[in-house]
């Protein structure tokens, strides 16, 4: 059975970076998912909207507010509000702050 491994990621971010180098570092086989290229993938957002603190904070509305609902609209039309980085491993997920603890997810 083949795990579905994805790198939210944005090349631009240190933290992002540095998470990539880890799964690479530990040869894993991922995908390098470039989300400000090509949005959310509609497969995740449910998984991502469960996630505390998925959505960066934004001096535009109170985030801390959000339903599960709005989180979802906001990750579709705003990918640029989504924190990273994220790793998604099968039907989990777990946001990279600090980069390490995408590993948890690996074990």
């Amino acid at each position: 059975m083949t795990r579905k491994i994805r790198l939210y990621h944005n090349p631009r971010c240190s933290k992002s970076r540095k998470a990539f180098q880890l799964l690479m570092d530990q040869n894993i086989e991922f995908e390098d998912y470039r989300y400000l290229n090509i949005g959310v993938d509609i497969d995740d957002i449910e998984i991502l909207s469960k996630l505390h603190g998925i959505l960066r904070p934004n001096k535009n509305h109170e985030l801390a507010d959000f339903t599960i609902e709005q989180i979802q609209k906001e990750l579709k039309k705003h990918p640029e509000n989504l924190q990273r980085p994220i790793l998604i491993v099968d039907d989990k997920a777990v946001i990279g702050r600090p980069p390490e603890k995408i590993l948890t997810l690996l074990l």
